[in-house]
């Protein structure tokens, strides 16, 4: 054998002892025919018992900006009281907000709808002055918090919504709604409510 093919032979089995080798540390390297397990598919958390808490008679503290998206820093406060009813064995619930300040008096109500293809809740809010449903708001809870959002017209330009709900025990909540003029990025919040049971609150609704 002359020495080209002696060094040929040696590269062969230099190779073949380095494939089997990487063969059994790391049979996935070698084979081309690697079978993934597939993982389970995803089950959508099922929300449609997110609103029970509101079901009752609440005593409601409103913060709100006056003038939101202008750097605006003037609060106005309210109080008043919420009433929320079940509907659909619990797959919507509609509330009547009402309260009054120094500013003014506000009459209004939510419609809440469960989408169980979705698993995300449609919120709908209506006031009394202008007496049409507005768009809805949509989203869902994750680890007790409940993120809500759409696209409205405001001032002249489309910005974002969104609703945060938190904190929520049987007998307390927190609530605030945010704007965004720039997709999102940066948010402002412009209103907050917070609210606490009345004790036979759960009997005067139903």
């Amino acid at each position: 054998m002359n020495t080209t093919n002696s060094r040929i032979t040696i590269a062969l089995a230099a190779y073949a002892l380095l494939a089997s080798v990487l063969g059994f540390l790391c049979p996935t390297c070698i084979s081309a025919q690697t079978t993934l397990t597939p993982l389970p598919p995803v089950t959508p958390r099922d929300g449609q018992h997110d609103f029970d808490f509101e079901a009752g008679t609440w005593k409601i503290h409103l913060k709100r900006l006056l003038h939101p998206l202008t750097g605006s820093t003037t609060w106005v406060e309210f109080d008043g009281t919420s009433v929320t009813r079940k509907v659909w064995d619990g797959r919507a619930w509609l509330e009547e907000f009402e309260t009054t300040g120094p500013s003014g008096h506000i009459e209004g109500l939510t419609l809440r709808l469960y989408n169980p293809q979705s698993h995300q809740w449609s919120l709908y809010w209506a006031n009394s002055k202008d007496g049409t449903l507005g768009q809805p708001t949509i989203g869902e809870f994750t680890n007790g918090r409940g993120e809500f959002f759409d696209q409205e017209p405001f001032n002249g330009r489309v910005i974002l919504v969104r609703y945060v709900w938190s904190e929520t025990t049987p007998n307390s909540a927190h609530f605030e709604q945010s704007f965004s003029a720039d997709g999102g990025k940066t948010w402002e919040v412009n209103w907050i409510t917070d609210q606490t049971r009345v004790p036979d609150g759960s009997a005067k609704a139903h």
